[in-house]
């Protein structure tokens, strides 16, 4: 069965903490459990709301396939719903709502990944679980964080059927405004051509001239296709002082040293390259972040390795944690990464689509859905990625559509009071690399400061 300790914190996660109002200099004093989430007839009347469990967590449905929802899903309240049934009654003396549509088993399944551990073995070639192969996008959802439509429409049950009025209890408020900006940039290739290495292979593999390898291999560092960082640390740094130090952050992510071919193209951390991008990053204040390799994301217990090599380098604890090309699917490679001392993710995010990977736009704790214990480590939902957007393997979406798609998510996460992360690569951001990732990624800037600054009706 669910334990108590996650059965109120999905509850909370999804309406807030409810206070009851009392007189004095301090008027919200006591916490009220206004939700109940049980079938036995003696609990349920502690509770002016009441949610009946589907039989998801029971210990001979939970990892079979009796506890994979059936498409098509039926809809409560116009969303989405996994398991129970979508249906309400009231108790005969008016004072109890009974709901069928069991949002915590919903909700559970979504934020704990539990799809991606129960298919283990659908992979794609880099060992991700591939979102087009998720519940959300077969059923058509991927696009919208129910599992905060969800905890808006308890909410608004709360206030409308007069259970707040009835019981004098405050809800957390949550203003439609983003509560958190991540501005963040992988360093996966800060250059495209440095040193002898990238003389020989444009001399010899691409058949550049002597002359014209040599020009590119060793000239400026500013003068490299990929030296783009000036140009959008500056509209990141302008966007975060838009919304206030409190509410957004500018990251990049270093990869760490790693021989795995998929880890290319290799740089040194105590390259004069990297150095000169770092000083310009620390002009603009950015946070210094993890990226674990390719090959820690399939051997997790080089994480710490890792963290431990960043720390000699940089002196200097790194912020949060991604894995290279996204593949962290396993439980394992969370719980390496909490035992190694992270405790902020940023890894969550389809690499071949883009929307809500754990049905939420807000940041989540992490539930081990194996051994379903509750656990201190922080998810960050990846909103939007570029490569996801245009990359003939993904999306391959055109500048119109992209767009389109980019501010749809955009308003979606700041709707619902969301933590809206973003991964554009510094490569993308040069004109001679791409034609329009430049241009969307300013237009998505501008919405940011335009929807975060003013509260939306």
């Amino acid at each position: 069965m669910l334990s108590k300790k996650i059965r109120q914190y999905l509850i909370d996660f999804l309406v807030g903490s409810l206070w009851v109002q009392s007189e004095g200099e301090d008027r919200y004093q006591r916490r009220f459990e206004a939700i109940g989430y049980t079938d036995d007839p003696e609990e349920m009347k502690l509770y002016p709301i009441v949610i009946i469990p589907s039989g998801f967590f029971k210990l001979d449905v939970y990892g079979t396939e009796q506890a994979m929802p059936t498409l098509p899903l039926s809809t409560w309240r116009g969303i989405p719903l996994l398991f129970g049934e979508p249906r309400e009654e009231w108790s005969a003396d008016g004072s109890q709502l009974i709901i069928h549509a069991d949002l915590l088993a919903s909700t559970y399944f979504l934020i704990s990944r539990y799809e991606e551990v129960y298919r283990r073995n659908e992979r794609d070639t880099y060992g991700r679980f591939p979102g087009k192969s998720s519940l959300p996008y077969r059923a058509g959802f991927l696009h919208r964080p129910i599992v905060d439509e969800y905890g808006e429409a308890l909410r608004q049950i709360i206030l409308e059927e007069g259970i707040a009025m009835r019981y004098n209890l405050r809800l957390e408020e949550r203003p439609q405004t983003f509560s958190r900006v991540n501005l963040t940039h992988d360093l996966s290739r800060p250059y495209n051509y440095r040193g002898w290495r990238s003389f020989l292979r444009a001399w010899l593999k691409e058949k550049k001239s002597p002359w014209e390898a040599a020009r590119l291999s060793f000239s400026s560092d500013v003068e490299d296709d990929y030296y783009t960082f000036p140009k959008f640390l500056k509209w990141d740094r302008a966007t975060c002082d838009s919304l206030g130090k409190e509410r957004a952050d500018i990251f990049f992510f270093i990869r760490m040293p790693s021989r795995h071919p998929l880890d290319k193209p290799y740089y040194s951390l105590h390259s004069h390259y990297l150095r000169s991008i770092l000083a310009v990053g620390e002009k603009y204040k950015v946070l210094l972040s993890l990226q674990c390799s390719y090959a820690a994301g399939h051997q997790s217990e080089l994480i710490s390795r890792e963290r431990h090599l960043f720390e000699r380098t940089f002196r200097r604890r790194p912020r949060g944690l991604r894995h290279n090309k996204l593949t962290s699917c396993e439980p394992e490679d969370l719980l390496q990464a909490y035992a190694s001392g992270f405790r902020n993710d940023y890894s969550m995010g389809y690499a071949d689509v883009a929307g809500f990977r754990l049905g939420t736009c807000r940041a989540v704790k992490f539930i081990n859905p194996n051994t379903r214990l509750l656990t201190e480590l922080i998810l960050h939902p990846l909103v939007l990625r570029d490569l996801t957007l245009s990359d003939p393997r993904y999306m391959a979406l055109d500048a119109e559509e992209a767009e389109r798609i980019a501010h749809e998510l955009i308003r979606v996460t700041a709707r619902y009071n969301g933590e809206l992360t973003l991964l554009w690569h510094n490569d993308l951001l040069s004109q001679k690399t791409h034609p329009w990732h430049s241009v969307l990624y300013r237009s998505m800037l501008r919405l940011i400061e335009e929807l975060g600054t003013v509260p939306q009706e």
